[in-house]
């Protein structure tokens, strides 16, 4: 009689216990999974901080020493003349009807196919002849830090296989650009307003941007900007224009 109590068949089944075994091993290695993440973005987000404080020192040195250069100068007796532009932002003001092939090509390789579309370009001797080709066609000027970094905030799409995906992540940028070292929106506005090595990938990165009509409207598109007009180089001034086109 002690002996058939001794092979009593077991309250649960074997093979129940074998899954509740393995369900119970399986959420372990989530939990663990979900801690590694949890680890990672918080070092990930530091890291973000960080850099985004190292630029803002950086931005406030450059702004600083312009200021100090300038006053030395002007002690002195002297002028000073700061340093030449890098940067431009190009936006397209006019259609193509009946233009010549020639200027159609160079707002296509400037990636300015819609009116009032938006992009930047690395100064050179071949890209300031570009410009001077399509000058009727364009208003373009020098982007101070704010202007790079409202469109990049308000308007940044980026091109993410082959698609207009907007960047509303870092992670969107990090799968993209992140053999580059660059993780997070500030990485991108600071290579783009630095024109540092990786511009070209970073910008070829943003889709060219959709601006609003100007509030208040345009003056004459026809005419340079130094007559009155709205066409050609207007150098600081394309900020205002940025600001209400935004």
């Amino acid at each position: 009689m002690a002996e058939k109590e001794a092979k009593k068949v077991p309250s649960v089944p074997e093979s129940l216990l074998k899954k509740r075994q393995a369900y119970a091993a399986m959420k372990a290695k989530r939990q663990k999974k979900i801690l590694a993440i949890k680890k990672h973005r918080k070092a990930q987000r530091k890291l973000i901080y960080a850099r985004a404080q190292a630029y803002h020192k950086e931005y406030r040195h450059m702004y600083r020493q312009e200021i100090r250069m300038a006053r030395m100068a002007r002690k002195a007796g002297n002028y000073y003349v700061p340093a030449e532009p890098k940067l431009a932002f190009v936006i397209r003001i006019r259609g193509t009807n009946g233009v010549s092939p020639k200027v159609r090509k160079v707002l296509q390789l400037l990636r300015l196919r819609q009116i009032f579309n938006g992009t930047f370009v690395k100064l050179n001797k071949a890209s300031i002849n570009m410009l001077r080709i399509v000058e009727p066609y364009i208003a373009w000027g020098y982007p101070n830090l704010k202007s790079v970094h409202e469109l990049i905030y308000k308007r940044g799409y980026g091109k993410i296989n082959k698609q207009r995906i907007a960047l509303t992540d870092n992670s969107l940028i990090q799968k993209r650009l992140g053999k580059l070292g660059i993780i997070c929106m500030e990485d991108v506005i600071h290579e783009i307003y630095t024109v540092g090595k990786n511009f070209k990938v970073v910008n070829n990165f943003l889709w060219p941007f959709k601006l609003s009509s100007p509030r208040g409207g345009m003056k004459k598109k026809t005419i340079h900007f130094v007559e009155g007009g709205d066409a050609g180089n207007r150098e600081d001034q394309i900020n205002r224009l940025i600001r209400r086109m935004n």
